[in-house]
């Protein structure tokens, strides 16, 4: 992607030199998997005040829980150097969706990027490395631990700029859902689904595959008014939305595809949305719900 001469976005909260820092108490699956290493340490006084400096570690922002291989946060050394080129890139990316979108959109507001390491707060509770990136619309955030895009790069072969580029659009897309209504018509209709999940998977579903259909839209139009994109890109952010649909990642895991359990769309589904809006910019052409 050229975006060399491209400005950053100033609705950035920058926590990475602070984080994984206090996620508040750690949550009961966490302490269920800690209670067979906390259970003999009850026995000694020397148990007890490891369990005291551990405490006092979590509270006071570390993670003591990655010394055992359980921890949320990124547990290699951070390049520095390739970190902030990170920072800077995807500040860029964001300064591009807002202009797209106030240009498109009326009534759009801004959301802020949060970019941590490891860990830290959100309004929807505590957000961990491990969640991937997501949006918050309790607050109005986009939460992204830089460290995932070395994921998508390493683990599910995705890499490249545009492919990182594509990840914050999708986001970003969904804060467009927040503030059109969609997402708390669809909270509202999960509600009342309550104990059908099947049903409930589906609808969310349909949520995540017009985040990606937003995605392309911003991608069509960044291009036409920036002229960001160079040979190569889009396929790029096809390959990052094959490589995370659901039936791929199912594979992957247990090797075998449960449709079910879907809640982002398969590898054909994401391609499929992604291209449609990228080829018209038309976010009328993005209704999933249809």
């Amino acid at each position: 992607m050229r975006m060399d001469k491209e400005r950053e976005s100033h609705n950035v909260d920058d926590r990475r030199s602070s984080t994984g820092k206090g996620g508040g108490a750690p949550s009961m699956k966490t302490m269920m998997m800690l209670w067979p290493l906390i259970k003999p340490l009850l026995r000694t006084k020397i148990g007890w005040a490891v369990i005291g400096l551990g405490a006092a570690a979590y509270f006071a922002g570390y993670n003591p829980l990655a010394l055992v291989g359980m921890g949320g946060g990124s547990a290699a050394p951070v390049d520095k150097v390739k970190d902030e080129k990170q920072a800077v890139f995807i500040k860029k990316v964001l300064a591009s969706t807002e202009d797209i979108w106030k240009k498109e959109l009326r009534g759009y507001t801004e959301p802020t990027m949060v970019l941590y390491r490891g860990s830290t707060r959100s309004g929807c509770g505590h957000a961990s490395a491990q969640m991937g990136p997501f949006y918050c619309p309790t607050d109005q955030k986009v939460y992204l631990d830089l460290g995932f895009f070395d994921e998508l790069a390493k683990r599910h072969n995705a890499p490249g700029d545009f492919a990182q580029a594509y990840v914050l659009a999708h986001e970003i897309g969904h804060h467009i859902q927040n503030l059109q209504g969609t997402l708390s018509k669809v909270q509202e209709a999960k509600q009342s689904w309550s104990g059908n999940s099947k049903k409930a998977n589906a609808l969310q579903v349909k949520v995540e595959l017009q985040a990606d259909c937003y995605a392309g839209a911003w991608a069509y139009h960044a291009h036409k008014e920036f002229n960001i994109l160079e040979p190569g890109d889009a396929e790029e952010a096809l390959k990052a939305a094959s490589s995370i649909g659901d039936d791929t990642l199912q594979r992957e895991a247990t090797g075998h595809v449960r449709p079910d359990a879907f809640t982002h769309g398969t590898s054909a589904q994401r391609v499929s949305w992604f291209r449609r809006g990228f080829q018209s910019g038309d976010i009328r052409a993005c209704d999933t719900f249809k």
